[in-house]
């Protein structure tokens, strides 16, 4: 191996260097800040597990993005967690029995054995909030609203919303009695929006033609929630647990548009996003310009279930690079005060002094040179007995 090979990272495993360290640190503090006033408590899941306890009861995805590897201590396997919600649910399972409503934050870093999209890093800093113990859909109206308010808490404008309801696919897909291969096959077509594949997949299974008409109507139902009344009449004769979903998804759409007045919210019943793990209600939040969702969620109210306490839960995570990404042009790492060399009478005092107060103070060793990497636009200057911050000079910076 060369030394120019040594220093090459592997695709999509990124280091982050200053001023952008700095900016998304500020930020995760910013949002930890923001799930506490909201009463999350932060929990820190391991970054390591038993592969059973990381991998029960989610999605095949999932399992593609895990790193395996064998335990020395036990010769057990592990993965690398690739997603902190089912670490959370065990936390909540076994760890913290609570009886009652529970929330929880987090921020971590997790990594991911290949990438989920072009624009994502396989090594994410993966933050959120989960809420544990309640059905009703109160609780997934405050857990959107504080997605939407971290964003806008981290300078994200213009965001708009997308939300679904698995219960309605997985009542339609339950009802009709289609295999589990039968499922499989109609979830990819689905989550692609291979309409034209689609249309030849119902063609030839065996299906009465009235849920081949509901199925087929699923990719065409979306817009905005005065299209939901037509949708009801799409899926006339549809199980009873189709239009309960649909009164749900209509319910929470009309409490966040008057919670937030100038949202856009679009509704979207074939968003089948972790079908095998979701349970009910599903959202995306989006920005212009961003192809892909800079926050997501939704309901998962089985999860915890394989640990021996299934509660009913929601939640949300976002990737803190790509927050940082979509807010570069507003933060910036405050320039520093320069001090003078260890030596004069009380320069150590208020050298203490200014960083009590928040300062960011460098101070120089003996003969320092390149001062100018510094990023400095004061300096500590001596005046009689006292030591005051003046404005630092291009030329006394060089």
């Amino acid at each position: 191996m060369t030394i120019a090979e040594r220093w090459l990272l592997p695709d999509g495993i990124e280091e982050i260097l200053p001023p952008e360290a700095a900016r998304i640190e500020a930020l995760r503090r910013l949002l930890l800040d923001e799930y506490r006033a909201w009463g999350y408590d932060l929990v820190i899941p391991p970054n390591a597990e038993y592969l059973e306890s990381l991998l029960t009861g989610v999605g095949h995805d999932l399992d593609l993005l895990t790193y395996k590897l064998t335990d020395q201590a036990t010769g057990r396997l592990m993965g690398l967690s690739a997603d902190k919600t089912q670490q959370v649910a065990r936390m909540d399972a076994h760890s913290m029995p609570r009886q009652g409503v529970s929330r929880y934050c987090y921020s971590s870093d997790i990594l991911h054995a290949r990438s989920t999209h072009l624009l994502s890093s396989r090594s994410p800093i993966q933050i959120g909030a989960e809420l544990y113990g309640y059905y009703g859909s109160e609780s997934d109206v405050e857990i959107v609203s504080l997605m939407l308010a971290s964003l806008t808490k981290a300078g994200l404008a213009d965001v708009s919303l997308d939300l679904g309801h698995i219960g309605i696919y997985r009542a339609l897909v339950e009802s009709a009695g289609l295999s589990a291969d039968a499922q499989a096959e109609l979830f990819e077509l689905l989550r692609r929006r291979a309409l034209p594949d689609l249309r030849a997949w119902l063609a030839r299974v065996e299906l009465n033609d009235q849920y081949k008409g509901w199925l087929a109507a699923l990719p065409e139902c979306h817009g905005s929630i005065d299209t939901l009344a037509d949708w009801r009449r799409v899926f006339a004769g549809a199980p009873d647990t189709v239009f309960e979903a649909l009164d749900t998804l209509e319910g929470i759409a009309r409490l966040l548009s008057e919670r937030f007045a100038d949202l856009r919210i679009h509704l979207d019943l074939a968003e089948l996003r972790d079908y095998n793990y979701h349970t009910g209600l599903v959202f995306s939040a989006f920005v212009p310009g961003f192809g892909q969702p800079v926050a997501k969620g939704g309901r998962y109210d089985a999860t915890g279930k394989v640990f021996g306490r299934s509660r009913p839960a929601t939640g949300f995570s976002s990737d803190l690079k790509i927050l940082a990404s979509q807010t570069t042009g507003q933060w910036h790492e405050a320039a520093a005060i320069l001090a003078p060399a260890a030596g004069p009478a009380g320069l150590d005092a208020a050298i203490m002094e200014l960083r009590a107060q928040g300062e960011r103070v460098i101070q120089l060793f003996s003969d320092q040179t390149n001062l100018d990497e510094l990023n400095c636009n004061r300096e500590l200057v001596q005046q009689g007995d006292r030591w005051t911050v003046q404005p630092l000079t291009k030329q006394q910076a060089n």
